[in-house]
């Protein structure tokens, strides 16, 4: 969780914890407990999505050629001044990321920071445009042209590499590990996937329209 935790110790990530916190209501010490737990959520579950070769082509698509290009981050001032974030757009991409399991993983995230899931809700839809952003630019910088390439990407961000999972030893990791694990034995496997697929409003289902318009 490195690559994530030198973010929002940087300049950058205080800016964004500024932002965050001033449109959803937020104290700077709640926002910063919200985001170190919720952004590791978010990049897991992308990587989830991210296992399969169309759940890939999805992301990458909207972090290469969507409206998520990283421009938002050139002017977060200039956005709280002009109303915020789109929060709409951030729950549409809540929507594509954890599917069925918004509600439960936001009511985790509760549970772990003391924050009132209402709080967590706003934070989230805030959050989504700001992380999509930030991996727009790092896709960029990093010349990201495959899955691998993405795998290698968004493991690096939690610390680890190409292979690392869900089961990432941090908060993020163990909060999607505990809303994903169909099977209840601490661990993702392909039971769990096959269940994460069948179940109505899975993300399994939502692999192939990542982000789509």
């Amino acid at each position: 969780m490195a690559g994530l935790m030198d973010l929002l110790n940087s300049d950058l990530g205080k800016q964004i914890i500024s932002s965050v916190g001033q449109q959803a209501g937020t104290t700077e010490g709640e926002t910063s407990s919200v985001l170190s737990s919720a952004l590791p959520t978010l990049i897991n579950a992308m990587q989830n999505n991210a296992s399969s070769e169309q759940g890939a082509g999805g992301l990458l698509g909207a972090l290469l050629g969507g409206k998520h290009n990283g421009s938002l981050l050139d002017n977060l001032g200039g956005l709280m001044g002009s109303g915020g974030i789109d929060t709409e757009d951030g729950g549409k991409i809540l929507g594509h990321v954890l599917g069925g399991n918004q509600a439960n993983v936001e009511n985790s995230l509760s549970q772990n920071t003391g924050v009132s899931s209402d709080k967590i809700s706003m934070i989230l839809k805030i959050a989504a445009p700001i992380l999509m952003a930030y991996l727009a630019n790092k896709a960029r910088t990093s010349n990201v042209q495959s899955g691998s390439d993405l795998g290698g990407l968004l493991g690096s961000l939690l610390g680890g590499g190409q292979t690392q999972q869900a089961q990432a030893p941090s908060m993020g990791g163990s909060i999607l590990t505990s809303v994903l694990d169909q099977d209840g034995d601490g661990q993702l496997g392909v039971g769990d996937a096959v269940a994460a697929v069948t179940k109505k409003g899975g993300i399994g289902g939502l692999l192939g329209k990542l982000f789509g318009k």
